[in-house]
Parts: structure tokens; sequence; C-alpha cells
């Protein structure tokens, strides 16, 4: 199987759940149902692996530390990158390397995702000019503050409007449970949030076609 590469961002401050979440969801997925099926990767769509912008270790949320798998200049092609939230974000929203990476990596992706007050820098890097987005909900007039240009949605769990966005924290195993489908079909998201027993319950907010 033709695996996709998910490259999921990390950085100190990050959210825990925020990329643990997404990584639970795209490392877990099988195209073949059961529990035995997870024993392997014959069957997984997604390779999974995180990128910081240095080889060092991140000090994330709470104090954890996690060692990226790869930095910038190491990370293999990404089809699908995952941009998390936290705290750390707003040290980010200045940093021209993290953003210029960004901007280059989405170019280059098939799929453009963020959680939480990670689409606060896809907004600074200008990949959410005139397009629907969401975020943590602390954080919606900070959204709109960078890039007026933004439609911000304050009541949506995950907004797909080309780039995908969500809510806060939590919300990123709805996002990645959302992108899963797109890809692979309802039938294995479905049984991939029944595998990590995560109950899913609220609808998409999906980009609305053009009039006329």
């Amino acid at each position: 199987m033709n695996q996709l590469n998910v490259g999921i961002l990390i950085f100190d401050g990050v959210e825990v759940l925020d990329f643990a979440g997404p990584y639970e969801v795209f490392s877990r997925t099988r195209t073949e149902p059961g529990v035995e099926s997870r024993r392997s990767d014959a069957s997984a769509p997604f390779n999974v692996f995180t990128v910081a912008q240095r080889p060092a270790p991140v000090t994330v949320t709470g104090g954890l530390r996690v060692l990226p798998d790869y930095d910038f200049g190491s990370a293999p092609p990404i089809d699908l990158m995952v941009i998390p939230g936290g705290f750390g974000t707003r040290a980010l929203l200045e940093n021209v390397g993290v953003l210029h990476w960004i901007a280059h990596t989405s170019a280059e992706a098939r799929r453009t995702t963020s959680v939480c007050t990670g689409s606060l820098l896809l907004a600074r890097a200008g990949l959410l000019a005139n397009r629907r987005a969401t975020t943590h909900w602390g954080a919606l007039d900070l959204l709109g503050g960078i890039d007026p240009s933004v439609s911000v949605q304050s009541d949506c769990r995950v907004v797909d409007d080309g780039v995908v966005t969500s809510a806060g924290v939590a919300a990123g195993i709805d996002m990645a449970l959302s992108v899963v489908e797109s890809i692979c079909g309802r039938a294995v998201a479905d049984e991939t949030a029944k595998y990590i027993e995560f109950p899913r319950q609220l609808p998409i907010s999906k980009s609305q076609p053009p009039i006329g």
C-alpha cells in the first residue's frame, strides 16, 4: 500500500493533545478492521511522524519532553501537514523560519490542517486568506485580528474550506477523523473512532459551493 506521509509540527509550548490526538488517529487507522490489524502496518494508509525546527527535544504543555522524528532539513516530503496549537504558537507568530516552512510545506502537501491555535500560524503564513476557519474559543478574536479576511467560525468544531481547521485541543481528534473519512471513506473513519473509543458527534462545516 502507498502510504501518505503525515507530518505533525511540534514546538516548545505545544498542547499535548493537539498533536497526540491526531497522531493517535492517523497512526491507528487501518483499512482492514479489527484489533488484529493494528498489530502490523500492512493496512496502514498513513506514515505519521513529528517535525520540529531543530533536532532537539521540545518541552510541551505540562513539562513533557518530546524528541522530534525530524527537523525541517531532514523531514521527508509531507502529504498531510498538521499544525497543532498551544501557548507556544504566540512566539512562533514572529518566527520567520517556522512560517516559511509552513507556507512551503503547505504548497507541496495534499492537505493542510490545524488544531486549536495552530490556525493562528496558518493565518500568519497567509494560508487562510479569504477562507472560513476556526480555532480555540479563547483565540477567535485573535485569529480575525491576524487576518481580517478570514471568516472566523465560532460555532464549528471542524471547518473544511480547502484548509482544514479545528477548534481547541480534543477537537483535533474530530479533525483527524474527518480527514481519514475524506481519504479512506466513512467506514474506515468510523471503525478507527470505534477502535480508539472516541464518539463522533458533531458535523463538519465544509466549503459552500459557488453560487450561480
